[in-house]
């Protein structure tokens, strides 16, 4: 093992247990292809599954074998129009798994998420039967604290990359300016420090970097 994966194999099932004592169903894998087929297995057949916009999910090629598998799938990049996928957005409220990552979470098992629509960190809060968070190791820090301090100053900053067009100061210099811009990302502040009831939410981490 590399330095590096040898610390993921300590922490990661650490994590596990903390998210386990604030009432998450929660599994550590050092291989992604693990981690996929756990995904799959929590997801029934007969599910309406949708997710947000997440690097990881889709790093895991995720969606692309619920699609070979024959799942019923709300995906909102397939929309013709804004509007065709602002209502793909509230149908993927009321779906019944949800998969999305999570932008940082805290050694203690708390979760923290940044959102600019808050259709993401709505599913997670309530509506979805089930909620799916995939994560890389890349995404714990130690205190929540640091884990807001991570979703804002180096998730936030990476995810504006991906709409060249939104006119923030992040999206110039890399670098959170704390900004009020109509474009921005960070709208949405959401800390799921227990999850309620016990087990909807679930979280797979993975011994590797994914996302941002």
């Amino acid at each position: 093992m590399t330095p590096v994966e040898l610390r993921n194999s300590k922490l990661g099932p650490k994590v596990v247990k903390a998210l386990e004592r604030r009432f998450f169903d929660a599994w550590y894998f050092s291989e992604p292809q693990k981690a996929v087929e756990k995904a799959v297995s929590l997801i029934p057949k007969d599910h309406l599954v949708s997710w947000g916009g997440s690097s990881t999910v889709s790093a895991l090629g995720i969606q692309e074998r619920l699609a070979r598998e024959g799942y019923n799938l709300l995906d909102r990049d397939k929309a013709a129009t804004p509007e065709e996928r602002a209502e793909i957005c509230r149908r993927a409220l009321l779906c019944d798994t949800y998969l999305t990552g999570s932008n940082a979470i805290s050694e203690d098992g708390q979760l923290v998420n940044i959102d600019g629509s808050g259709t993401r960190v709505a599913a997670m809060i309530h509506g979805p039967r089930q909620v799916i968070v995939v994560a890389g190791m890349n995404k714990i820090v130690k205190t929540p604290e640091d884990a807001m301090l991570r979703a804002r100053t180096i998730a936030a900053p990476m995810n504006c990359q991906r709409f060249p067009d939104y006119k923030t100061p992040c999206n110039e210099t890399g670098s959170c300016a704390d900004c009020v811009s109509q474009d921005s990302i960070c709208s949405f502040f959401v800390t799921t420090r227990l999850c309620k009831p016990a087990g909807r939410i679930k979280v797979i981490l993975v011994g590797k970097d994914l996302g941002f």
